[in-house]
């Protein structure tokens, strides 16, 4: 018995009814999406390609890809844990230890930087981390770490 082919459906994410603003919120049309579920299943379907971010549906027929619009990244840190080292928990489930020398700060945010994503802190977890971020007196900002510091580097 062979594998039976699926559809391949995409949307471009200008046709896509859905975008993601900068505070990791899901909106449409309406305003803000604010279903529970709905949010936690968009988010747990976000993957990414050389075209972009998208919400990756497989069911019993069809393979769909929805391309959306973000505005400053679609993958945010929603958790946070302090242990031998820093664990940061996404939006998208997944989880990564911090490289404190990979945080990077632009327009107010905290952004930490991995080989495949701009990763944006939540309010709730910049919070958390501000413990252990000191401004010099140069203005410059860095991570206390476990008796190191890591200078805070400006997104280009």
């Amino acid at each position: 018995m062979g594998s039976k082919v699926l559809k391949q459906i995409t949307i471009s994410k200008e046709d896509a009814v859905f975008w993601m603003d900068k505070q990791g919120q899901w909106q449409n049309d309406h305003g803000p999406i604010e279903h529970p579920r709905i949010i936690k299943y968009f988010n747990a379907c976000i993957r990414k390609d050389d075209m972009g971010y998208f919400v990756h549906q497989k069911t019993e027929n069809t393979v769909e890809k929805v391309y959306f619009s973000y505005e400053d990244t679609a993958i945010f840190v929603i958790g946070i844990r302090f242990e031998n080292e820093v664990k940061l928990i996404l939006n998208n489930g997944d989880s990564i230890i911090l490289d404190p020398a990979k945080l990077y700060t632009g327009d107010d945010s905290l952004f930490a930087k991995t080989m495949d994503h701009l990763i944006k802190f939540n309010t709730g977890t910049l919070l958390k981390i501000s413990k252990y971020l000191n401004e010099t007196k140069e203005g410059e900002l860095s991570f206390e770490w476990k008796e190191n510091s890591y200078p805070v580097q400006k997104l280009p």
